[in-house]
């Protein structure tokens, strides 16, 4: 296992700004350009290794008009904010398996500024996830592998899905808790069997944890001290639902003098806190995000129960116990 303690830092550690991809769920992507471009900036001088603005969504599948543009993220939407990006943050997008339409959308590396792919699969549609990986391997694209919902996944059907990620192209391989169910030990026991296989294969382990009971910065913290090195975080925990590990506890955290905290606070004292304010855009811990992370289920409940302003939680919680 890779070492380290309280004082020092581990040099391979990379951390990921996901504000705009996981975020943009939570207001069909509508950021401003002023709101991008300011944590782009934000980003570069506090160190942040990459930013991920969204997803490569199939237009064939989304309306347009639907949706804010960080949804499909076309090449000159990225590049109206970033340029030729100079710098050495890395540009990151996602693209879920079965709604990218990867092999016309996403153009060979020496056409983009994008650096890093992120294939978005379930364990059932591995081979797929596969096949992406490969192709935007050989576009020359580092890649990574988040399988969602493993919380919810037989232990052989996980060891199966990465034997096949070890042998594939894929750069790094993501611990994803995506329902916010998971525990502490149970991250550590997933971290050494990821952690196991990353070593055997030459892979790096990342985490993306959901906060539904409040356990997402524990758990990124746990995955890192197990081996994992891609931490993914969100500006004031801003994501789907409960939302993610916030990217100021993440840092303030971390060891690593590149990594500076004060640009993340003045970007929440800016941003943050307005878009908070405005009501639009509603996101974080809520009675109905712990019911649904600690029966192990899809947030989709508890979303549509905020929304519609309820506060029944024992009716909802006998709801969602007795449902199936």
């Amino acid at each position: 296992m890779i070492g380290g303690d309280m004082i020092t830092y581990r040099p391979d550690i990379q951390v990921l700004d996901a504000t705009i991809r996981d975020g943009g769920l939570v207001n069909d992507f509508y950021f401003t350009d002023e709101f991008v471009r300011a944590l782009y900036e934000t980003n570069i001088k506090a160190g942040v290794d990459y930013m991920e603005f969204g997803y490569k969504a199939s237009k064939e599948m989304f309306d347009v008009n639907q949706f804010g543009k960080w949804k499909f993220c076309d090449e000159e939407a990225i590049r109206s904010i970033v340029g030729e990006n100079k710098t050495d943050l890395k540009i990151s997008v996602m693209a879920d398996v079965g709604r990218c339409d990867y092999k016309h959308d996403i153009k060979d590396r020496a056409e983009s500024v994008i650096d890093l792919v992120r294939i978005a699969t379930y364990i059932n549609t591995m081979p797929a996830a596969i096949e992406m990986i490969e192709d935007a391997h050989a576009k020359g694209y580092e890649t990574t592998c988040n399988i969602m919902a493993i919380s919810k996944d037989q232990e052989s059907d996980i060891d199966v899905a990465l034997d096949m990620l070890g042998k594939s192209h894929v750069d790094g391989i993501y611990i994803v808790d995506s329902y916010g169910a998971l525990y502490p030990e149970q991250i550590r026991n997933l971290a050494a069997k990821y952690v196991a296989v990353g070593e055997q294969y030459g892979k790096k382990i990342g985490i993306h944890a959901h906060d539904n009971m409040k356990m997402a910065y524990a758990n990124t913290v746990e995955a890192m001290i197990c081996g994992a090195s891609m931490l993914d975080g969100t500006i004031c925990c801003m994501g789907r639902g409960a939302g993610n590990c916030a990217m100021e506890l993440l840092l303030s955290f971390l060891r690593n003098p590149k990594y500076n905290l004060y640009h993340i606070l003045k970007f929440i004292e800016k941003y943050m806190v307005p878009l908070k304010a405005e009501g639009n855009a509603v996101w974080g811990y809520d009675v109905p995000y712990m019911l649904t992370g600690a029966l192990n289920q899809h947030p989709r409940d508890a979303i549509e129960f905020i929304k519609e302003g309820k506060t029944s939680y024992a009716d909802m919680y006998s709801y969602l116990l007795y449902r199936e």
